[in-house]
């Protein structure tokens, strides 16, 4: 290996003492340059009535992505908070209509804030560098101090004693709580799908607030009946929580009950079906009832005060004074018409048993005399139009007229071939009637037999021509 000389070694130290420092110096400036590069890039600030705990060097967010950071907070002289943020070149640069809003984590801590930006519109004209937003576009989060600040002290013991209170409540019944909140998750999706429909039609919405607000008046000046009605609420639970035994049988005869209803509702379903074509019939002449219908309106009017006083009849507060306080008074004839008692040796019910036993088995008559409806009322109608009418009025003559035979050629029923029949005394309904072509008039043979009658007593056989 050659041999350095003396005096070359110490050249050579010299320069390599210059290059070190230099190497030093060059390090500093790019320390530098990284520290305080970042000054340069686009900023803008934003004014805030308060900076809400913001710090220098918190986050800046856009979507939920970091988008820049906090560098200086500056008090104006209205006791507001200048905001500078600057900006990643991504999102560079803000447009008009841009809001800021300072807002916290869900943790707790010095620096546990952030600025949220929601970004303007693409078409909006851009904000140019250290420009700024307005308060009117800027948000500061709520603290809990300002909300807490909002109850007097009454109300801050009551809020502590709810808190207190819940704590009790579900202290070691974690297990049912956590049940009860995964079943909150549809409750909540609904409920969310129901505000969504009630924000659509905000002008609907906002009526039905206002007339809230108006029945809500409307019931404080109503607070003394309110107070009662209360009252006897209290009393009613009162006297239901009394009766549990009761409540508990009729709530598991519920079940039963309503699949009998489910059912019941399926089977009125067709039902309904059934009476569309009679509503559709009823369309006309519910038209022609609107007159009418307005003038029973009146009717219905003006019988307020009769009705009000005959409501007074039936029942009033007090003793012995309303109509139902003299019937609960009648106790013999509530006895002779109800209870069974022995007469006669013989055990006797009362009048309305004996009366509805008396009906039930008069339905088989009026069943048969039914059908002879439209006879009796066409004689009735022939009794009366008997007469005649002049100039000088009405006039009826009335006179016996005897003939063993009823209808001869050219007696009194010259078409007919052959007479009536006499002696007949088990017709059907409309035997007095000729048999029409389509025969809708001559009873079937089961018909026949539940009338007890006979089609041969028909007063003009078929082919009579009468």
């Amino acid at each position: 290996m050659p041999r350095v000389a003396e005096g070359d070694r110490s050249g050579i130290g010299k320069v390599g003492r210059v290059l070190a420092l230099g190497a030093i110096v060059a390090a500093v400036v790019l320390v530098a340059l990284v520290l305080f590069s970042g000054d340069g890039g686009y900023q803008v600030t934003a004014r805030f009535q308060n900076a809400a705990q913001l710090v220098p060097g918190n986050e800046v967010y856009v979507g939920g992505v970091p988008a820049g950071s906090v560098k200086d907070i500056q008090i104006t002289q209205d006791g507001q908070a200048d905001v500078k943020v600057q900006m990643t070149d991504k999102y560079a640069p803000l447009r008009q209509g841009t809001r800021a809003i300072i807002k916290q984590r869900s943790l707790s801590g010095i620096a546990n804030r952030y600025v949220d930006i929601e970004v303007g519109g693409g078409t909006n004209k851009a904000i140019a560098p250290g420009g700024r937003i307005g308060p009117q576009s800027t948000e500061t989060a709520v603290e809990l101090d300002e909300l807490f600040n909002l109850f007097d002290p009454v109300a801050r013991v009551a809020v502590q004693d709810f808190f207190e209170g819940t704590d009790k409540m579900v202290r070691g019944k974690g297990q049912e709580l956590n049940r009860g909140i995964k079943y909150l998750n549809p409750t909540l999706s609904t409920s969310r799908r129901l505000f969504r429909e009630l924000t659509r039609d905000e002008r609907l919405l906002a009526r039905f607030l206002i007339d809230s607000g108006r029945l809500t008046n409307t019931l404080s000046d109503r607070r003394t009946e309110l107070t009662g009605l209360v009252r006897n609420l209290n009393g009613t639970f009162g006297a239901l929580a009394s009766q549990k035994g009761a409540l508990t049988e009729s709530i598991e005869r519920l079940p039963p009950f309503m699949r009998r209803a489910n059912t019941t509702f399926l089977n009125l379903r067709a039902a309904l079906d059934d009476v569309d074509p009679l509503v559709d019939a009823s369309k006309p002449v519910a038209r022609r009832l609107q007159p009418f219908l307005r003038e029973a309106r009146g009717l219905a009017r003006d019988g307020e005060p009769t009705l009000r006083d005959l409501s007074r009849t039936i029942k009033r507060k007090g003793r012995s004074n309303d109509l139902i306080e003299l019937v609960n008074s009648f106790p013999p004839l509530a006895s002779t018409a109800l209870d069974t008692k022995r007469i006669n040796g013989a055990p006797r019910r009362g009048a309305f048993p004996e009366a509805s036993q008396a009906m039930r088995r008069f339905q088989p008559t009026a069943a048969i005399g039914r059908p002879y409806t439209n006879d009796l009322l066409g004689w009735f109608d022939d009794f009366s139009a008997t007469g005649a009418y002049d100039a000088l009025g009405d006039f009826s003559r009335a006179g016996i007229y005897f003939d063993e035979v009823l209808a001869t050629a050219g007696g009194l029923f010259p078409n007919a071939s052959s007479p009536p029949k006499l002696g007949s005394f088990k017709k059907c309904p409309g035997a007095a009637e000729t048999i029409v072509p389509d025969r809708s008039n001559v009873p079937t043979p089961e018909e026949q037999s539940f009338l007890q009658c006979s089609e041969a007593d028909r007063a003009f056989p078929p082919g009579s021509g009468g």
